[in-house]
């Protein structure tokens, strides 16, 4: 059972009915921040499209790096095509290639790729994952940040959906929009991050932000203000 919260936030984004209705949602990303040349991938995801299943754990982002490959993530599965679909580097269940890893290890292509599509499936699939079998959520105490005072709900997803980990924090402000998104990066050292979410627009009945802005969390819960982790901004948005 959705939680009210959880059944508000859906509500102020579009609704579970309208959302349902798409099948796909696709945006062109612009991306920054310190952690791509950290992970020896400057460069490789700093102009591409990506199009995410809103029905299964998918995610593709197009072009992948220099030339006209692309990228096919699921959890179980992640690989590199060329335009043909031909498969051109495949890595069978990727999360265990992450073993021991830390905030500066390095990544393979196909490591950026899962990290890539897994966030990014996340992010465009939130918060209508909200309403998905067997993901939980509790409302928190509030918190204040940047001068206003944010309602929080703690979400612990089941074993079935891959994320940055299992259980995740959203703020939301009075009207019902996300601001900010908390979660430890498991596949990074169990990193924590404080991903802050901006500039809303309406795309076919669905509010969507268009500006991300990922930093380092304290232990207490505040975030730092530099440096910035990554950048995500976001255009040419479709719902289909």
């Amino acid at each position: 059972m959705i939680s009210p919260l959880a059944q508000e936030i859906i509500d102020a984004h579009g609704g579970l009915e309208r959302w349902r209705q798409f099948d796909t949602a696709a945006a062109d990303l612009v991306q920054g921040g310190v952690l791509w040349p950290l992970k020896g991938q400057a460069g490789v995801l700093d102009r591409t499209r990506v199009t995410v299943s809103l029905h299964e754990e998918q995610a593709s982002h197009a072009p992948f790096g220099s030339g006209s490959r692309r990228s096919r993530f699921t959890p179980a599965e992640v690989r590199l095509e060329d335009t043909d679909g031909q498969i051109l580097e495949r890595l069978e269940q990727p999360r265990a290639s992450f073993q021991g890893h830390q905030l500066d290890t390095p990544w393979t292509e196909l490591q950026l790729a899962y990290f890539a599509g897994c966030a990014m499936w996340t992010y465009l699939n939130m918060p209508f994952l909200l309403a998905a079998p067997d993901v939980v959520s509790e409302e928190l105490a509030p918190w204040e940040d940047a001068g206003e005072s944010w309602r929080r709900l703690r979400v612990t997803l089941p074993p079935a959906i891959v994320s940055h980990s299992p259980v995740q924090t959203l703020y939301v402000a009075a009207d019902g929009l996300l601001r900010r998104h908390d979660y430890d990066v498991e596949i990074a050292g169990n990193t924590p991050g404080a991903h802050y979410i901006e500039d809303y627009i309406e795309v076919s009945g669905i509010r969507i932000p268009t500006r991300r802005r990922i930093f380092p969390r304290q232990p207490d819960g505040v975030a730092l203000k530099e440096p910035l982790v990554v950048s995500i901004d976001l255009s040419n948005i479709e719902l289909r």
